[in-house]
């Protein structure tokens, strides 16, 4: 039996099942063309403090977004029946997250990353029993934590990057990485829909993103 979802969960979701893929990106998804895959946003509220989120960050060494924070996922394989198959499964090969552990709540619009050529879809998902989770392979995945919404939320953590071909973006500080690109995106908007986003200063200027970023 599913257990009941937290109070919080009520805005976000009724944010979120209204929302459109304009309202997460500026960027059309193909109608043809770009590789299918799938991420998790996995929500937790087991510890004080408040909820938080699932994120990784990639091996420093990769050949293809190497250091990069991320949410557990990838791309579909041809066993996977839909998006939550993907995400789940790519959570348990990345960080062995036990999927018996998690309510998918609901799928967001499908998002394109140009610059990977993903067509993605976020699975957004209720982590109901919280288990410990580490990197499955240190080749691949650095580390992971769960981050409090709270401190993303703090305006503290927050600051805009510029990446080297000039793109500018939101980013978050937290204990461990560094949060930017794609993932900071989505966690931007998400803290918004939630009601968790608080005012910061996004006049300052930008900082270069340190030169491990792809």
């Amino acid at each position: 039996m599913t257990a009941a979802l937290p109070a919080w969960w009520g805005p976000l979701l009724k944010r979120v099942h209204a929302a459109r893929s304009e309202d997460f990106s500026r960027l059309v998804a193909p109608d043809e063309g770009g590789r299918p895959s799938a991420v998790l946003i996995l929500l937790a509220d087991d510890r004080p403090g408040g909820p938080d989120v699932l994120l990784l960050q990639r091996a420093a060494d990769m050949r293809n977004h190497a250091g990069q924070p991320a949410f557990p996922g990838g791309g579909v394989d041809a066993s996977d029946t839909d998006a939550v198959a993907t995400a789940l499964r790519e959570a348990n090969e990345e960080v062995g997250l036990d999927p018996t552990t998690v309510d998918v709540q609901a799928t967001l619009p499908v998002l394109w990353i140009p610059v990977s050529g993903y067509v993605v879809t976020p699975v957004l998902a209720w982590w109901r029993t919280p288990h410990p989770v580490a990197p499955a392979d240190p080749r691949e995945v650095e580390l992971v934590a769960r981050v409090p919404i709270a401190h993303l939320a703090d305006p503290a953590n927050r600051l805009r990057l510029r990446h080297r071909s000039g793109w500018i973006g939101p980013a978050f500080r937290t204990e461990n990485m560094l949060v930017w690109g794609f993932t900071a995106g989505i966690l931007t908007i998400l803290l918004e829909m939630g009601g968790w986003a608080r005012p910061w200063d996004t006049t300052a200027p930008p900082a270069d993103l340190p030169v491990m970023g792809n």
